[in-house]
Formats: C-alpha cells, structure tokens, sequence
C-alpha cells in the first residue's frame, strides 16, 4: 500500500508564481484548495508533487548552497507537498485520501512547462513536466501539514479476480 503524509500545503493569490506554505486548508469539493488562484472547475484542482523530489534540485550546479536560496514547498507552485508518498505510480483515476476526509482523483500526470517558469529559469529545468501529479477533489473537507496521505484502491485497476 503506497502511504506517507502531507509535508506542505501551499496556496497562492497569483497564477504563475511560487506558492506559500500554510498549516492547514480547506478543500472544497469539484473546485480545489480555498484561496488559491488555480482552484477551479478544470481538471486540475489540485497539485502534488513530492518533498524527495524538491530536495533533488537543490543538488543542481546552479542552485546556489545558501541556504536562503534552495528550493522548497511550494516553489514548484504545487498545491501539497508529499513526503514518503511515492508519486511516480499512480495513473489517471488513481483515488487519493488526505486526512480524515478529502479525496482527490488523479486527472493529469505532468504537464507543459509554460514558458520556462520561474523555476526552469532559476536552475535550467523544471520537475512539474514529468513530476506533477493533478487532480480533482471527489470530496472535500480540512487538511493540515502532517496528514496521512495515502492511494485508495481503485476497483477496475486492482481487481484481476474476472
């Protein structure tokens, strides 16, 4: 079973630029993360992308060491920030429960780097082409940095007993 926890929750008022992080939100359902300009009626509602991935960058030689100016949470304009979740094997339809209450259905994986982002010019590439999960909200409710994350089975995906 693939599980781990919410590591960041980020929202911002402004499309196209970084987002910050926030202790808790909530999720409103067919529409995405309250206060956050690219929740919607799109597709992609929500966006993940996970903290082991974030960390990787700032081993680019461009990046520089301080530490004032590695990247993290929310720099990737991703909406929540895993941890131990692993990402790379979910498929379009996966369910992902959040909490106590919020489920997500993975709608898109990766996307255009529209651009070169604020990120691609920063350090020569961007990780959300390949790396960015999206999603739509099934059902809603509060999240908060520390929650459980975990992928919910899908029946026509795990079922092999027809």
């Amino acid at each position: 079973m693939n599980s781990g926890r919410v590591f960041s929750i980020n929202v911002s008022s402004k499309k196209g630029t970084p987002k910050r992080p926030i202790e808790k939100a909530f999720v409103i359902a067919n529409f995405g993360i309250k206060g956050d300009a690219h929740a919607g009626s799109s597709l992609r509602q929500v966006s993940l992308l996970s903290w082991e991935a974030i960390q990787s960058q700032n081993f680019c030689p461009k990046i520089a060491k301080s530490k004032d100016e590695r990247l993290g949470p929310g720099d990737f304009a991703e909406n929540i920030t895993t941890q131990q979740f692993n990402l790379s094997i979910l498929q379009i339809g996966d369910r992902i429960k959040i909490g106590e209450d919020v489920i997500l259905q993975v709608t898109q994986i990766g996307k255009k780097c529209h651009n070169f982002c604020e990120i691609y010019k920063k350090i020569g590439k961007c990780i959300m082409p390949k790396q960015g999960i999206f999603a739509k909200v099934l059902q809603g409710g509060w999240i908060k940095k520390g929650d459980s994350i975990s992928l919910m089975k899908n029946e026509s995906r795990y079922n092999n007993s027809k």
